[in-house]
């Protein structure tokens, strides 16, 4: 198949109820989230759906589709980001998460860790009052508190910006309308990054719109502190279509999820029954899906005074060479404790 993929920034300026839309003509919001993430192969969309999509952004199947652009991701040095969901520049990444989960302290350690890179964080502040953002929007490097603020921020900065804000934008349209403003600009220079601090989205089908990124933490890891508690299976990048990521990590990140997947099984069994009624010969495939779950946690720079633990950074190099070790079992020799919190193996 050649390259392409699905225009998300056409649909979601042309579309911006999309959910709705799409239900009304047949459409499962399922699919189109997935097909925009990537989850999906464009080749293997439906022609039905593609004829659809066109119609509801009222455009023809070509300018529907993209061809031979190549995306490319900004590393954070965050395993479970770059590993599971690398984040897309240029493009629109949603968390997926109910409070306490986490989703506030990724967004402060990600403005810390930018900070010492090319990029400029910009965060629009929701409104009202939101006392769980304290001492979080001042780690952005610029604050904004309203939609024409952002808009004459955004256009005024030169390199790549990393633009933050919450969906209660996207619901009164004011976010859609910023959009459709920057593109008459001509301005590309933006990742953006939302986040509901209302923690409704976990309930509500593509409650962003279209995505390039998805993060959804996962309340399982949260509640055993399992930190940052990005879910394995179901976060995911349109970078991970395969044409656009390193050959290496694809394979390796399809092995990490299949482990990934049938450890979390084998964990319920544990759960009611223990660990001796695991069948002798998923003891080793337990065993290191319970490794790899350790591995994935790791220190933040910004949580130092209250977890008293330095902050890590790995770069995505390093996590590719960690996970492809414990996968093939060469960390078989490692405690749980020895890899929890511990940045990389080496």
């Amino acid at each position: 198949m050649d390259n392409i993929r699905l225009n998300v920034a056409l649909l979601r300026r042309k579309v911006p109820n999309l959910t709705i839309a799409a239900k009304s003509i047949g459409i499962r919001p399922a699919t189109v989230s997935n097909l925009c993430t990537g989850k999906i192969d464009l080749g293997k969309a439906e022609v039905r759906t593609l004829v659809g999509l066109a119609s509801l952004a009222n455009c023809s199947i070509d300018e529907l589709i993209i061809r031979g652009e190549k995306l490319n991701m900004i590393e954070t040095q965050i395993k479970t980001l770059d590993f599971f969901a690398p984040l897309v520049k240029g493009g629109t990444t949603g968390i997926v998460a109910r409070p306490g989960m986490g989703q506030v302290v990724i967004l402060a350690e990600l403005m810390h860790r930018f900070k010492d890179s090319d990029l400029t964080t910009v965060f629009l502040l929701p409104k009202g009052s939101h006392p769980e953002l304290e001492g979080t929007t001042e780690l952005a490097d610029i604050v904004t508190t309203t939609i024409n603020e952002t808009y004459s921020t955004l256009t005024s900065q030169n390199g790549e910006v990393i633009f933050i804000t919450d969906k209660s934008y996207i619901v009164s349209g004011e976010l859609l309308d910023l959009q459709e403003k920057l593109v008459a600009e001509r301005v590309q220079n933006v990742t953006t990054i939302l986040v509901d601090l209302s923690g409704e989205v976990v309930d509500e089908d593509m409650p962003y719109g279209p995505l390039e990124t998805l993060w959804q933490l996962d309340a399982d890891l949260a509640s055993r502190h399992q930190y940052p508690a990005v879910h394995p299976i179901y976060s995911t990048s349109s970078i991970l279509e395969g044409i656009d990521l390193d050959q290496r990590h694809f394979n390796l990140r399809q092995r990490a999820q299949k482990l990934l997947r049938r450890y979390r099984e084998l964990r319920s069994v544990v759960a009611v029954h223990g660990k001796e009624k695991i069948p002798a010969a998923e003891v080793e495939t337990y065993q290191r899906g319970e490794r790899l779950e350790a591995y994935f946690t790791q220190p933040f720079f910004v949580a130092e005074s209250v977890t008293g633990q330095k902050g890590k950074t790995v770069a995505l190099s390093q996590t590719l060479q960690d996970v492809e070790a414990i996968l093939d079992g060469k960390a078989d020799q490692l405690s749980i404790d020895e890899l929890k919190y511990s940045g990389s193996l080496t």
